[in-house]
């Protein structure tokens, strides 16, 4: 074993404090290569540590995402709408928005100027973060807003509706911002089926695949709560703390959000990147899983999302592709759109979750996989962007191997 192997750098990582152990699941698109290890240990609430197990319940955080697009376009092959359909009939407090170009310095306090929306936001919009629905944390003028009008009383939970009441960052379809497109995506799965997305994910997603892990926050299977990693006494509330660096999302929200609430084992989300990966249409047609592999970015978009690659947090947005390289974005996460010698292939679709999780589908070199780290707080986030890119590159170097093997 040598640095670069994934079992060597988590236990290492394990031995100086980072993490308390990872789980890594990898498949190519037959199934006939596996690679799943559960590394290190998780602590109980009653503070005993115990071995990982492949069956562990992560916090998925925005690795969630995925799992809402795919809903989300259950519903348009189910003809319910369209990728380009005005949204406002669905979610009218989107059409409600105006975008937030700036502050009248000359008012006292500071009034924001707001301008009206001048094309409706679209799913294809919510999904490539191009609807100009901005996290508040990674756009200092929403933050702005936020703290200026936005005060929910301590210990309060709110809908996504309520949770995301701020402004637009941008006019729909002409920039790129991470933000909360695919929670209000979940919301239009929900007044479409006239359910709750974590119904619609159980039916459409888990059930075809075999997935029993699945439970959108707060998890209440006890079954599942005595396997969750996020429920030990640094996290009584089981609230994922660890994986958002101690950030507190689940704490806010109110019913299932489908950009950060989900739970599942990393061998339960493995099942969903090898059914895509294949293309094997048991929760998706093939051709709609073919487009979730093209660039979806209209050109202005696009500009606005190489901005975003190439700032100050282009670090998480890149998600371990290195910085100039050619990137769009598909349907579910960022999109390669050229080869990587020895590693990523073009057109594979890649995310994560939090600051600790990363998956990705590669479907020019057959292979997918999830990398889950399990840090302690403080996080030392430099050394967890690198434990993930050990995992990103090593499966190629663990799946050349094992194709060498064979031909021997």
């Amino acid at each position: 074993m040598n640095a670069n192997d994934i079992e060597t750098a988590v236990q290492t990582a394990i031995d100086a404090g980072k993490i308390g152990g990872a789980i890594i699941c990898a498949a190519n698109t037959d199934g006939t290569f596996i690679f799943n290890k559960a590394l290190g240990s998780r602590t109980l609430l009653s503070g005993e540590k115990v071995p990982h197990q492949l069956s562990d319940v992560l916090y998925l955080a925005s690795a969630t995402k995925l799992i809402a697009t795919i809903a989300a376009l259950q519903c348009v092959e189910d003809g319910l709408l369209t990728l380009t359909s005005d949204l406002s009939p669905i979610v009218p407090s989107l059409a409600a928005k105006q975008v937030l170009t700036g502050w009248d310095s000359t008012s006292d306090p500071l009034t924001p100027i707001l301008t009206p929306v001048t094309r409706p936001i679209t799913l294809e919009m919510l999904l490539t973060h191009s609807s100009g629905l901005s996290y508040d944390f990674l756009t200092p003028p929403i933050a702005a807003w936020t703290k200026a009008f936005d005060h929910p009383a301590p210990g309060t939970t709110r809908p996504v509706e309520e949770a995301f009441s701020y402004p637009l960052g941008f006019q729909p379809g002409t920039s790129w911002m991470y933000g909360p497109g695919l929670d209000f995506a979940g919301l239009v799965v929900e007044r479409l089926t006239k359910g709750t997305l974590s119904q619609h994910v159980q039916k459409r997603i888990c059930a075809p695949l075999g997935i029993t892990t699945a439970h959108f926050f707060p998890v209440t299977r006890e079954d599942l709560r005595a396997r969750m990693v996020d429920l030990n006494p640094s996290d009584p509330d089981g609230l994922g703390r660890a994986v958002l660096g101690g950030g507190e999302m689940n704490a806010r929200s109110k019913g299932d959000f489908g950009g950060h609430g989900l739970f599942m084992s990393g061998e339960d989300y493995v099942k969903v990147l090898r059914s895509l990966l294949a293309n094997d249409g048991k929760i998706l047609r093939p051709e709609t899983v073919d487009s979730m592999f093209e660039n979806h970015l209209a050109p202005e978009a696009a500009e606005g999302h190489k901005a975003a690659l190439a700032s100050k947090g282009g670090m998480f947005f890149r998600v371990g592709i290195t910085e100039g390289s050619k990137a769009g974005h598909g349907l579910g996460g960022l999109l390669t759109l050229e080869d990587v010698e020895g590693w990523y292939g073009e057109r594979t679709l890649t995310w994560g979750g939090g600051m600790s999780l990363s998956w990705f589908i590669d479907r020019k070199n057959g292979l997918c996989g999830i990398g889950a780290m399990q840090p302690t707080l403080p996080i030392d986030v430099m050394a967890i962007e690198g434990l993930k890119q050990v995992f990103r590159q090593d499966m190629y170097r663990q799946y050349a191997a094992w194709k060498e093997g064979k031909r021997e």
